[in-house]
């Protein structure tokens, strides 16, 4: 079994699917192998039962233009879904839909000025939580305990204060990471060092914790991260508009995120989402990352192999057998064991 992975892996490639899109993707949620949503620019909102052959155009009612930066579903019928931008001009929204997209219902929307909405995750169907941009000195925390019907905020003197220019990053929706039954992260940029807090109660309060990361504009940090097990977390980011500059990509936690070390020398990539493939019996999960120059594995000496030069905003990976990437201009593509054959495109 171990021989027959590791062989179809040697040989798998990803491969672009043909969608009814040219959106820019960064909301990717799978489900498992067959069920995939996912969301983007001017509105747009896809979803796939059979893993990529043919795609449905889900439309949002009055919610033209917005920027659908983040996805979560549960099923083939159920999703929330996050829309980021300046609230005070009506694009911080969270929709759900509990009907396959045939109808959805404004569950949130924050009109205060300079509210932005960064990430959206789930502990499971019911508990959930999304994180915004710090107004008045704290970041912005939404909780929901009934699968996203109803949000309430936690009272921004439960947070620490944010540093100036501090902020999150909208670019994958994975500056957040939830895991258990109520652990929580989230990660930062921008500021005088980016950090990442921790929350061990359904994001009721936090604490925070610096890197070694310490940005030089408001461009730089970390962008995503992900946790396999309580203590063990790893997180990517760098420079969006210099995604070619040094940056210490990834780093490393074993203590629950309370302190980060760069895993090898600093690599010249900027990489804006990193996911995790599940392992296969005894195999543990392989860590993936990506970002604008492909798709990355790493290694065992902390180095990152590329599979693919393809411009990405955000992976997943449901199991074992497949993975998901989506990004620019309507690219949408797949990873699966099972079709070695595949060709990938440009």
């Amino acid at each position: 079994m171990k021989l027959a992975l590791f062989l179809a892996l040697a040989v798998a490639q990803w491969q672009t699917l043909s969608v009814p899109s040219k959106a820019s993707f960064r909301g990717l949620s799978a489900v498992d192998d067959n069920i995939v949503w996912v969301s983007g620019t001017e509105a747009t909102v896809l979803r796939t039962i059979d893993a990529g052959k043919s795609w449905n155009i889900l439309k949002v009612p009055k919610a033209e233009g917005l920027d659908f930066r983040g996805i979560r579903a549960f099923d083939d019928a159920t999703a929330v879904l996050m829309s980021s931008g300046p609230a005070e001009k009506g694009q911080a929204r969270v929709y759900r839909t509990a009907d396959a997209g045939k109808t959805w219902s404004l569950v949130l929307e924050e009109k205060t000025k300079g509210a932005f909405f960064d990430c959206i995750a789930f502990w499971d169907a019911k508990h959930g939580i999304l994180v915004g941009d710090p107004v008045d000195g704290h970041f912005m925390v939404y909780t929901t305990a009934d699968g996203g019907k109803t949000w309430q905020r936690v009272a921004p003197e439960r947070l620490p204060a944010a540093l100036p220019n501090e902020g999150a990053f909208a670019a994958s929706n994975s500056c957040l990471a939830v895991e258990g039954a109520g652990n929580a992260w989230f990660a930062t940029g921008g500021g005088a060092v980016a950090r990442v807090f921790r929350s061990t109660n359904l994001g009721q309060s936090w604490f925070v914790f610096n890197t070694p990361v310490q940005p030089h504009n408001g461009s730089t940090g970390i962008f995503s991260l992900v946790f396999q097990g309580e203590f063990h977390g790893m997180a990517v980011g760098g420079d969006y508009q210099q995604p070619d500059a040094l940056f210490p990509n990834p780093l490393n936690a074993n203590d629950g995120g309370r302190a980060w070390q760069r895993l090898g020398p600093p690599q010249g990539r900027f990489l804006s989402s990193i996911a995790v493939a599940p392992g296969v019996g005894r195999m543990p999960g392989t860590v993936h990352a990506a970002g604008p120059s492909g798709i990355y594995s790493l290694s065992s000496t902390g180095q990152w192999v590329q599979q693919s030069d393809l411009n990405v905003n955000v992976i997943a990976f449901p199991s074992a057998k497949s993975g998901w990437a989506a990004g620019p201009k309507g690219l949408i593509a797949r990873w699966n064991i099972e079709s070695p054959a595949g060709v990938q495109k440009p």
